[in-house]
Order: structure tokens, then C-alpha cells, then sequence
């Protein structure tokens, strides 16, 4: 893990993302809250299907009918920032108050276009069959340079083989073309191009699915050694816990379209508060100590159709309430910067308020 330097690049609020349907609208991200720091690998965790893919490509406005970003703002922060004009106020009428701020779900066109590869990056899922196969590396790399960039072709490629040596790769992958390069390979190529304009944040959905566990660590390796060498901010997405322990800084965990905890990777890996958190760190095999039965959960994630009423983890947690069948937890900060969002946490005179209640309607004939 790298040193982290507390200044905010990126500011989410409120994001809410639906996909609108004939059976009604999936609320796949709902109400999401999230910030992170220059200079940081930012974890997001959580089953298939939580809603952490579906935030982030909200967030660079990856998402299309009928995909809805129905409500928020995901204020940027870039440094220097852009010496072009953006626009500043969303569809919903909100604009920030910072004039330093970009919020990207305000702009469209060649705003996106301009801050696309120069500021944020995307390295996405199943990214080694991003590559055009009847185009050589080199060609492609060359023209993300040429588009969003003033370098000459000379320039350009200069830059491409600079960024392929700082992910591993030889000159003469430029004259490859996709189908013979191995799997590990296309990724770094994916990963070389992500960095090739040296943008400030770059998301990294899922990039190290699909590959066995050797390709794994050097896929990982490279992201470490890109960030150090780039000083690149890095959104990483993976249901992975293992994956996460290696490699972020800070994780935020996900279920049922919401975040759920964030704190340090130590914070959650070694006090873990959320039950959901909990039985997701107890699922990992701990292959040094002593045979034991894993841990499950018990149960399926909901529909976003259709979100249970109050904790959405209620029917499959252990430990619930009451109070957790009817009110949503707000977050409650459990150290600086490490919050959860659970009512095992909330005032104990607010819970037996609840429990009480429960009983009294239980024994109402």
C-alpha cells in the first residue's frame, strides 16, 4: 500500500442510478456517497450485482438509456485544473458552489471528450477483449495520443513505448497485433494505455477477472507500480476481498445499492463492523492457519426492484433487530474515518425504544 495524501479528487453525493423498465425501475445504485483522495488506490467491494460497476461508470457517464443518473453530483477536483470553460450546472439544476469543482454529471459532449483520457481513465471489465483485433497495438495507443492530446506522431510514440517499459512490456509489442499477445499481456497493453496521457484518476473495473492467479499478482504488481510511478489516483472494483488486501489503501463495501462501510484496508480486514463485512472477510480461506468451516451468508441478495424495508441486510443478518426491519441505519462513525452503517451502533436507548415496541405489537391480539 502507498502513502496516502489527504486532499479530495473526487467527491460523490447522492447518486442515485436507475434502470427504467415495464416491471418498474431497478435501483441499482441508490443514494451512494463516496470520496476519495489524491493519491490513493480506493477500494470497492461486494457481491455481484451490489451496484459497484454500475456507480463508477456512472460517475465517468459510461451509462446509457435505460440507464438513468436520476439524482447527485461527482465533483472533480483536478490539478492544475482545466484552462477549459466546462459546464457547471446537471439536468437535476444543482451546481457546485467550489469554483474549482467540475461536476461530471453535468457535462456532455466535448466537455467529456476533453477530460477523458487527458483527467480520468477507464480500464474496463473483460478489458483484454477491449483491443481491435485487425489493428497493431502501437496503431491503437497511437490514436488515443493523437486524438486527445497536441503531441506530433513522433511524440506520441515516444510516449507509448515509455508507458508500455513501465508496465513491463517491450517496444516491439507496438507491432503485435491482440491475438498473439497472452492474456496477461492484453491487460497490461489495457492498463499502458489507461496511463499513456497521464491522467489524474483512472478506474479500474474488475481488470483482474478472468485470469489465473499468476496473471493476477503481475496484473496487480503493474497497477502498484503504475500508480508509484505516475502518482495516478486509482478507483479499483472487485468482489475479490484477497485482491483488496493486497493492493488499496481505503475500501468502501457495497450491498443492495448502498455503501455500507468504509474505513482503511486494516480497519476493515482487522475490525470489521458491518455483519455483511464480517462474513464477507470470514468467506476468505485462511490457508496458514487451521482447517475450520468457512463462513456463508445465508440467503440472496434482493431485487433492486423492489429493496426490502429499512437495513436492506436484514433478512439475512444474524443479528438483527427490530429496528432494522423498519428504519434504514444512517452511518455512524466508529473511528475517524471509519464508518459503518448498522443500528448495532446506534444509541442503546434508541434500540429498546424499537425492541420494546416490537414486543408490545407482537402480543397485541
Amino acid at each position: 500500500m502507498s502513502e496516502v495524501t489527504q486532499e479530495v479528487l473526487l467527491n460523490a453525493t447522492d447518486v442515485r442510478i436507475h434502470y427504467h423498465s415495464v416491471a418498474g425501475d431497478y435501483k441499482v445504485v441508490d443514494g451512494v456517497d463516496i470520496t476519495v483522495n489524491r493519491n490513493e488506490i480506493f477500494g470497492l467491494a461486494g457481491e455481484s450485482g451490489c451496484g459497484k460497476s454500475t456507480l463508477v461508470e456512472g460517475i465517468i457517464r459510461l451509462i446509457r438509456p435505460p440507464g438513468d443518473i436520476v439524482s447527485g453530483q461527482a465533483l472533480f477536483y483536478p490539478q492544475p485544473p482545466p484552462t477549459r470553460a466546462m459546464t457547471r450546472v446537471n439536468k437535476h439544476g444543482n451546481a457546485p458552489t467550489d469554483p474549482n469543482a467540475i461536476d461530471l454529471f453535468a457535462l456532455e459532449g466535448e466537455d467529456l471528450r476533453f477530460l477523458r483520457w487527458r483527467y480520468i481513465s477507464y480500464i474496463p471489465q473483460g478489458s483484454m477483449n477491449s483491443l481491435n483485433p485487425v489493428m497493431r497495438i502501437g496503431d491503437q495507443m497511437m490514436d488515443v495520443m493523437l486524438q486527445h492530446s497536441e503531441l506530433n506522431k513522433r511524440e506520441a510514440r515516444e510516449r507509448i513505448s515509455e508507458v508500455l517499459r513501465i508496465v513491463g512490456l517491450s517496444d516491439r509489442v507496438m507491432r503485435a497485433y491482440p491475438h498473439e499477445l497472452s492474456g496477461g499481456m492484453k491487460q497490461r497493453v489495457i492498463i499502458a494505455m489507461a496511463v499513456t496521457l497521464d491522467p489524474q484518476l483512472i478506474v479500474a473495473d474488475e481488470p483482474t477477472t478472468a485470469l489465473d492467479v499468476n496473471v493476477q499478482r503481475a496484473v496487480l504488481e503493474t497497477i502498484a507500480e503504475v500508480k508509484e510511478r505516475t502518482g495516478a489516483t486509482i478507483i479499483f472494483v472487485s468482489h475479490d476481498m484477497a485482491v483488496h488486501a493486497e493492493l488499496v489503501d481505503r475500501l468502501a463495501i457495497m450491498y443492495a445499492g448502498e455503501v455500507i462501510e468504509v474505513g482503511t484496508v486494516y480497519e476493515i480486514f482487522e475490525t470489521p463492523k458491518h455483519p455483511y463485512t464480517q462474513r464477507l472477510i470470514g468467506s476468505i480461506p485462511d490457508l496458514g492457519g487451521e482447517r475450520q468451516r468457512l463462513e456463508s451468508i445465508t440467503g440472496i441478495a434482493p431485487s433492486p426492484i423492489a429493496w426490502p424495508q429499512g437495513c436492506r441486510f436484514h433478512p439475512r443478518c444474524p443479528q438483527v433487530m427490530a429496528i432494522c426491519k423498519k428504519v434504514a441505519p444512517p452511518y455512524f462513525e466508529i473511528t475517524p474515518g471509519h464508518t459503518a452503517a448498522c443500528h448495532l451502533y446506534n444509541n442503546p436507548q434508541t434500540i429498546e425504544l424499537y425492541e420494546t415496541k416490537a414486543e408490545t405489537q407482537a402480543v397485541r391480539p
